[in-house]
């Protein structure tokens, strides 16, 4: 059988343990006098023991006093510690953000957002989801994370969009390559040139098959890979150029190409994607303050 004992009994028991007087406990709690003897009287009805020891000149513990008050402050420890953790969570300070994206977003533009916000939200684990594209948005409509950070997030119009920043593209080519001593290069100059070209799920590939064919350009024989890494190398290789957008390229780095702009200039935007209607919790929501610059800044 349970014992039916409240927090406001065991806070009454603590404080006239700790105070040895009902006037001195009765102020610490801010409650009448009155107010707490009735508390400790019920505390004592409902436990079926007696906790105190009442005269005219003192209140002492008994032995079952001393056991029960021994009990009551490792819960009352738990409780409140509890507590705070629930107003650390709903205030923002505490909880776990979860955030989906491309891979490049992943390495190159989330980090510094993250130690800023990790600056005044250290106790907030973030989580990051990398993957391609359509794996992305589908991870917002399943509501299996927070948000997610893409570039060009395809058929979307179903989910709530924030353009955030936007991501010029430039051509990668070998140092040895005859383009690679121009200091700019047009659309045209690539035309029958070996082409290594991202797979159709990468957020890349729309937008360099969308330039070329405003351009009227035809590359030439063409190498497809699927993630970035593999294209840096086949294209460090000789097997052909490439276009990229600049976020990506720290992450060829190892490969020692060279980067040309294009002209006419594309981008991709980057946008934060969310589910229309989903209420984000306060840490989310704090990130999200970080991440999405205000109208007018």
């Amino acid at each position: 059988m349970g014992i039916n004992l409240g927090i406001a009994h065991l806070r009454a028991v603590v404080a006239l343990a700790d105070h040895a007087s009902f006037t001195a406990a009765a102020a610490w709690l801010q409650v009448s006098q009155p107010n707490l003897s009735r508390t400790v009287a019920e505390a004592e009805r409902r436990l079926g023991v007696r906790l105190f020891v009442r005269t005219t000149r003192s209140v002492d513990l008994t032995g079952d006093g001393h056991e029960v008050t021994a009990y009551a402050r490792r819960v009352l420890l738990e409780f409140d510690d509890g507590l705070e953790q629930i107003g650390r969570f709903v205030s923002g300070d505490r909880g776990t953000v979860t955030i989906a994206c491309l891979p490049s977003i992943a390495a190159i533009f989330l980090p510094p957002y993250i130690v800023e916000f990790r600056r005044t939200h250290p106790d907030v684990s973030v989580h990051i989801k990398d993957g391609l594209r359509d794996d992305v948005v589908a991870s917002v409509r399943d509501g299996s994370v927070d948000f997610a950070v893409v570039a060009a997030s395809g058929r979307a119009n179903d989910l709530m969009r924030t353009t955030i920043s936007a991501d010029a593209f430039v051509c990668a080519l070998p140092p040895n390559h005859a383009l690679a001593q121009r200091k700019s290069l047009l659309w045209t100059d690539l035309a029958d040139e070996p082409f290594i070209a991202f797979g159709p799920e990468s957020s890349i590939s729309s937008h360099v098959r969308s330039a070329l064919e405003s351009a009227g350009v035809d590359v030439g024989p063409s190498v497809q890979a699927h993630n970035v890494a593999a294209v840096a190398g086949l294209t460090a290789a000789g097997l052909g150029i490439t276009v990229i957008p600049e976020l990506v390229v720290p992450m060829m780095s190892f490969a020692n190409l060279v980067y040309l702009p294009i002209e006419p200039t594309i981008h991709r935007t980057i946008s934060v994607v969310q589910l229309p209607g989903r209420r984000q919790s306060a840490s989310c929501s704090a990130f999200l303050s970080v991440l999405v610059p205000p109208p007018n800044g």
